[in-house]
Protein backbone atom coordinates (compact mmCIF):
# COMPACT_ATOMS: atom_id res chain seq x y z
CA UNK A 1 0.00 0.00 0.00
CA UNK A 2 1.00 3.59 -0.65
CA UNK A 3 -0.14 6.47 1.53
CA UNK A 4 -0.20 9.99 0.13
CA UNK A 5 -0.40 13.23 2.10
CA UNK A 6 -1.05 16.43 0.18
CA UNK A 7 -0.57 20.03 1.23
CA UNK A 8 -0.39 23.50 -0.24
CA UNK A 9 -3.87 24.26 -1.52
CA UNK A 10 -5.74 27.43 -0.73
CA UNK A 11 -7.30 30.61 -2.03
CA UNK A 12 -5.36 32.86 -4.37
CA UNK A 13 -6.16 35.73 -6.72
CA UNK A 14 -5.92 35.31 -10.46
CA UNK A 15 -2.33 35.67 -11.58
CA UNK A 16 -1.01 34.35 -8.31
CA UNK A 17 0.94 31.21 -7.48
CA UNK A 18 0.59 28.15 -5.30
CA UNK A 19 2.79 25.12 -4.70
CA UNK A 20 1.28 21.75 -3.96
CA UNK A 21 3.23 18.98 -2.26
CA UNK A 22 2.51 15.28 -1.97
CA UNK A 23 4.55 12.99 0.25
CA UNK A 24 4.39 9.26 -0.36
CA UNK A 25 5.00 6.59 2.27
CA UNK A 26 4.50 2.86 2.65
CA UNK A 27 5.38 0.57 -0.24
CA UNK A 28 7.10 3.27 -2.26
CA UNK A 29 9.51 1.06 -4.16
CA UNK A 30 8.69 0.37 -7.80
CA UNK A 31 6.68 3.56 -8.22
CA UNK A 32 6.27 4.07 -11.95
CA UNK A 33 4.96 7.61 -11.98
CA UNK A 34 3.62 10.37 -9.75
CA UNK A 35 1.24 13.04 -10.80
CA UNK A 36 -1.56 15.47 -10.14
CA UNK A 37 -5.16 15.35 -11.26
CA UNK A 38 -7.93 17.83 -10.65
CA UNK A 39 -11.69 17.76 -10.51
CA UNK A 40 -13.86 20.83 -10.79
CA UNK A 41 -17.52 20.80 -9.71
CA UNK A 42 -19.65 18.97 -12.25
CA UNK A 43 -16.65 17.83 -14.26
CA UNK A 44 -14.65 14.64 -14.57
CA UNK A 45 -11.30 14.22 -12.93
CA UNK A 46 -8.54 15.14 -15.37
CA UNK A 47 -4.80 14.78 -15.55
CA UNK A 48 -2.88 17.96 -14.82
CA UNK A 49 0.72 16.75 -14.91
CA UNK A 50 2.75 13.64 -14.28
CA UNK A 51 6.38 12.65 -13.90
CA UNK A 52 7.86 9.21 -14.37
CA UNK A 53 10.53 7.54 -12.30
CA UNK A 54 12.95 8.47 -15.06
CA UNK A 55 12.04 12.13 -14.89
CA UNK A 56 9.92 12.43 -18.02
CA UNK A 57 7.03 14.83 -17.67
CA UNK A 58 3.66 15.36 -19.30
CA UNK A 59 1.29 18.28 -18.95
CA UNK A 60 -2.30 18.93 -19.87
CA UNK A 61 -2.57 21.59 -22.57
CA UNK A 62 -4.39 24.15 -20.36
CA UNK A 63 -1.50 24.26 -17.87
CA UNK A 64 1.50 24.08 -20.19
CA UNK A 65 3.87 26.94 -19.58
CA UNK A 66 2.23 27.80 -16.24
CA UNK A 67 2.59 24.67 -14.09
CA UNK A 68 5.73 22.70 -13.34
CA UNK A 69 5.86 19.23 -11.82
CA UNK A 70 8.94 17.97 -10.03
CA UNK A 71 9.86 15.23 -7.61
CA UNK A 72 12.37 14.75 -4.83
CA UNK A 73 13.19 11.05 -4.80
CA UNK A 74 15.05 11.31 -1.51
CA UNK A 75 11.91 12.66 0.16
CA UNK A 76 9.47 10.60 -1.93
CA UNK A 77 7.65 13.83 -2.63
CA UNK A 78 6.15 15.29 -5.77
CA UNK A 79 5.49 19.00 -6.22
CA UNK A 80 3.28 21.05 -8.48
CA UNK A 81 4.30 24.66 -8.88
CA UNK A 82 1.34 26.59 -10.25
CA UNK A 83 1.96 30.08 -11.63
CA UNK A 84 -0.29 32.57 -13.43
CA UNK A 85 -3.32 30.90 -11.94
CA UNK A 86 -6.69 31.44 -13.56
CA UNK A 87 -10.22 31.08 -12.17
CA UNK A 88 -10.67 28.02 -14.38
CA UNK A 89 -7.90 26.31 -12.42
CA UNK A 90 -10.26 26.15 -9.45
CA UNK A 91 -10.70 22.51 -8.48
CA UNK A 92 -9.83 19.84 -5.97
CA UNK A 93 -6.34 18.64 -6.80
CA UNK A 94 -5.47 15.01 -6.18
CA UNK A 95 -2.05 13.46 -5.93
CA UNK A 96 -1.68 10.18 -7.80
CA UNK A 97 0.88 7.42 -7.71
CA UNK A 98 1.08 4.60 -10.22
CA UNK A 99 2.81 1.57 -8.78
CA UNK A 100 2.82 -1.84 -10.38
CA UNK A 101 -0.11 -0.78 -12.57
CA UNK A 102 -2.20 0.20 -9.54
CA UNK A 103 -3.32 3.75 -8.85
CA UNK A 104 -3.18 5.33 -5.41
CA UNK A 105 -4.85 8.63 -4.57
CA UNK A 106 -4.42 11.36 -2.02
CA UNK A 107 -7.35 12.88 -0.16
CA UNK A 108 -7.39 15.98 -2.34
CA UNK A 109 -6.63 19.61 -1.67
CA UNK A 110 -8.82 22.53 -2.69
CA UNK A 111 -7.41 25.22 -4.95
CA UNK A 112 -9.60 28.27 -5.45
CA UNK A 113 -8.62 31.09 -7.78
CA UNK A 114 -10.63 34.28 -7.47
CA UNK A 115 -11.04 36.71 -10.36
Amino acid sequence: QVQLVESGGGLVQAGGSLRLSCAASGSIFSINAMGWYRQAPGKQRELVAAITSGGSTIYADPVKGRFTISRDNAKNTVYLQMNSLKPEDTAVYYCNVLRNLKNYWGQGTQVTVSS
